[in-house]
């Protein structure tokens, strides 16, 4: 993993893992990957209220997630899911890290099954 300080993305990433550490939201996202939906279509699966739902509707706009139209009398969300990006590659560091972590134990442990007249097997 590359070092760059102890400074991570920002804000805007900040703003993306809040949004979606809650599982409301994160079901909101998952609707909306199948398309635009209105706050009324949103709230119809959970037992919570219209504001409730617009109230996590306006975290996920706050992060990039979500944007949302004014059609009329509605005002249609739908997923941005572009911002995510940022958050993946963040991910993906620490995931390359992990995985050269295990390469190197698997190493190790090879090496002390050779030692020990044993074989490491996966």
């Amino acid at each position: 993993m590359e070092q760059h300080g102890y400074t991570n993305s920002g804000a805007d990433l900040d703003a993306i893992f809040a949004a979606l550490a809650d599982p409301t939201r994160r079901a909101i996202l998952t609707r909306l990957s199948s398309g635009d939906a209105s706050v009324n279509e949103l709230a119809a699966p959970f037992e919570m209220s219209q504001p409730a739902v617009s109230k996590h509707l306006r975290v996920l706009e706050r992060a990039g997630l979500v944007v949302r139209a004014i059609d009329r009398q509605k005002r249609p969300a739908a997923l941005n899911a572009g911002p995510m990006a940022e958050a993946v590659l963040w991910l993906t560091e620490f995931r390359d890290f992990w995985s050269q972590s295990f390469d190197q134990l698997d190493s190790l442990l090879d090496e002390l099954g050779k030692t020990s007249g044993e074989g490491h097997s996966r």
